[in-house]
């Protein structure tokens, strides 16, 4: 089959799905059912896969200024496409996959991965010019597809119940950790820890983008009410892009650094990432809502505890492999948390479900479901 592979989610900052899309694309290049394997990005076609650097590009800060400005989103939103659509004239024959919701028009076979509903469902969460534009780019996707991919089985429900499509024609595809999210000894993560000023089991863990919809405020919330001793010796890390609506929430961690019971990492480089995780002694993940939640899979690979929300996709990737609660449960997600910092029985039993929790989702798994479903879109044309 020929494939035209949408890359634009390989860009700084390598979030999930940016992650995502680089790996599949990685493995669709040495996939023998793939006879012709184009990238594409923006309006044009790419000579090999990207990389994702550590600055920004000049197109990524142009989008984000554009979000800022109504008559600019819509004036982005109603061009692009037909751009887009222009670059892709003569492909025809060529199946178009979008790894991030969004489909030009395009003659050809068309399908879209969908990782969760947030622009509908959690539309406070976003700046709302954002969500309004979201909210008609992904309609038109769901007019344009031949097929949808999820990366749950909870948001393949929820997706076809919502928009009333065809469940059949929606293929749940779990993701998966990176090889380099695995156990570290101290002196395996000792240079780049320290160069984080931290120490190998020194601090609990957050990670993801920096927003209402991670419930980070609880979490905080949740943290302070451990005894002070405990929250010194272990502080409370936060990693993660600058997201949107995080006045609060930054006013929270700037109060708990001056009380040295937390810190706000920034984004940290995609390099230093696996050896924060592996690093930790606990990672805490009390999302709201969650399309995957690729970061509590992460955790579990590189052998960490992880306590986490019993809600949306969470359930399904965290199995029965993690501390849950409800999401809002101040009380039970502090003594969760203590638990997995103070009990050392807890921590080998967590330890070992999470590994072998984990090692059931792949990469090579992910490409060979996704082969199964350009081989469904195909057929049904």
């Amino acid at each position: 089959m020929k494939v035209v592979l949408s890359v634009e989610p390989v860009r700084f900052p390598l979030t999930g799905i940016g992650r995502y899309t680089y790996e599949l694309a990685r493995r669709l290049q040495n996939s023998a059912e793939i006879t012709d394997l184009q990238f594409f990005a923006g309006r044009s076609f790419l000579p090999g896969l990207p990389n994702a650097s550590d600055a920004s590009g000049s197109g990524y800060s142009l989008k984000r200024a554009v979000q800022k400005n109504f008559l600019a989103i819509e004036a982005y939103r109603l061009l692009m496409p037909l751009l887009k659509a222009r670059a892709l004239k003569g492909h025809g024959e060529y199946l178009y996959h979008s790894p991030n919701y969004y489909l030009p028009p395009f003659k050809g076979p068309r399908v879209a991965t969908f990782h969760d509903l947030s622009p509908f469902t959690w539309s406070q969460c976003h700046a709302p010019q954002l969500a309004r534009y979201l909210q008609k780019e992904l309609r038109l996707t769901l007019k344009r597809a031949d097929r949808l991919i999820t990366d749950s089985e909870f948001t393949r429900r929820e997706l076809a119940d919502y928009f009333d499509w065809p469940i059949e024609r929606i293929d749940a595809v779990p993701l998966a950790s990176s090889p380099e999210f695995h156990p570290r000894s101290a002196a395996e993560t000792a240079e780049v820890l320290g160069r984080h000023g931290l120490t190998h089991e020194g601090y609990s863990l957050f990670a993801g983008t920096i927003e209402p919809r991670k419930n980070i405020e609880t979490l905080l919330t949740a943290y302070e009410t451990l005894p002070l001793a405990t929250r010194q010796r272990w502080p409370l890390i936060l990693a993660g892009y600058r997201g949107w609506r995080n006045e609060a929430i930054f006013a929270r961690i700037e109060s708990a650094q001056r009380q040295g019971w937390a810190r706000y990492l920034g984004f940290v480089p995609a390099e230093d990432l696996p050896v924060l995780f592996a690093g930790a002694r606990l990672f805490a993940f009390p999302s709201l809502y969650e399309g995957f939640g690729l970061p509590v899979l992460e955790s579990m690979s590189s052998g960490v505890p992880v306590v986490c929300a019993n809600n949306s996709s969470l359930l399904e990737v965290a199995g029965d492999a993690a501390l849950m609660c409800e999401a809002m449960d101040v009380d039970t997600l502090a003594r969760h948390m203590a638990r997995a910092l103070e009990d050392d029985a807890c921590r080998v039993e967590a330890r070992q479900r999470g590994l072998a929790h984990a090692g059931g989702f792949s990469w090579d798994r992910c490409t060979a479901q996704t082969l199964v479903a350009y081989r469904k879109t195909l057929e049904s044309r």
